[in-house]
């Protein structure tokens, strides 16, 4: 029996957004050989978007195919369905209803295809190539224009019983409170924690405060970014939405905390740029909500993945997880 040599073997990582999808072939070691992108909206069709996709891809894989053994490809996308290998009614995608994009996938590659979320997507990259690698229990928060979320208990990603397990960043941190833009549920911890939610903040609390430097912004111009360029230079309006947010980002670890009692909660994503402006806080009000027992053990680390090449470890970790 021959030794297999992992040194050969890749993955190819697709990662699925409205607007673009980015590809990539990594190794066991994850670092990425070659990546692209493409437009996803560009394609009303997903059998269209799949044939694009492959014309994109094929010549890294004839580039790599003489010395590299391709093991199969890992696609995080929105509303993704680890079990059935779908996509399913995914808002901010061009292809409605559920398309077997698995089974599309590896109808046109002739490789096993396996799909998830793309949060769930960057809970495995984190494990295999990231900040987590040796834990078995830990949750990974992405902070983006959304709140995502991965949560890995017992050395095992968390699906659920239909696959959809682990939307933390819908879960109710504000009865009543800020209505959500999309769904239209009330205080959700996407609606306050991600760069959108952000926004809403600064730009509530500047009308508030006239003396903020975020005046000095447009309306349109009021973004996370803004905020921290304002933060840096010591505004205290500024800097009091990053300390909310992580308010309410840290009520709502602790809840995380009570659930599953992970080793570490992982932060990745833009919104994590604002550093201690938001960490502290969160950090803070977590420790503040956790009953004794749960105190001073979990740790509270940004992730440690490359931000331009993350979601494609995370979906080329889906080959090697099981």
């Amino acid at each position: 029996m021959s030794l297999i040599d992992l040194s050969k073997q890749v993955a190819l990582g697709v990662d699925i957004g409205g607007t673009n999808t980015k590809f990539g072939i990594v190794n066991h070691r994850g670092e990425v050989l070659d990546k692209g992108n493409l437009k996803t909206d560009a394609y009303d069709k997903v059998e269209d978007f799949i044939d694009a996709l492959y014309e994109h891809v094929y010549p890294l894989m004839e580039k790599h195919g003489a010395e590299k053994h391709f093991d199969g490809i890992g696609v995080g996308a929105p509303n993704a369905n680890y079990y059935k290998g779908t996509i399913e009614l995914a808002p901010n995608l061009p292809w409605k209803g559920v398309i077997p994009f698995a089974e599309l996938m590896t109808a046109k590659f002739n490789l096993p295809c396996t799909v998830t979320n793309d949060a769930n997507a960057a809970a495995l990259g984190e494990m295999l190539f990231g900040a987590a690698r040796g834990m078995k229990d830990f949750i990974m928060i992405t902070l983006g224009t959304g709140v995502g979320s991965g949560i890995i208990a017992n050395g095992n990603l968390i699906y659920g019983h239909d696959g959809f397990a682990g939307e933390l960043g819908h879960t109710i941190v504000k009865p009543g409170g800020r209505k959500h833009w999309s769904t239209g549920s009330e205080g959700s911890l996407e609606a306050y924690a991600s760069a959108t939610g952000i926004t809403i903040t600064a730009k509530k609390m500047r009308a508030e405060f006239p003396e903020s430097m975020l005046n000095q912004y447009p309306e349109d111009e009021i973004n996370s970014k803004t905020v921290y360029e304002c933060a840096m230079k010591e505004d205290p309006i500024a800097i009091e939405v990053f300390r909310y947010t992580g308010q309410k980002l840290g009520e709502a670890l602790a809840n995380f905390v009570m659930f599953s009692s992970p080793e570490a909660i992982l932060l990745f994503g833009g919104v994590i740029k604002a550093g201690d402006f938001i960490l502290k806080p969160a950090k803070l009000h977590m420790e503040r909500n956790l009953l004794p027992i749960f105190r001073n053990k979990v740790k509270l680390v940004f992730s440690e993945l490359d931000e331009a090449d993350a979601a494609i470890l995370g979906a080329s970790a889906l080959v090697w997880e099981k």
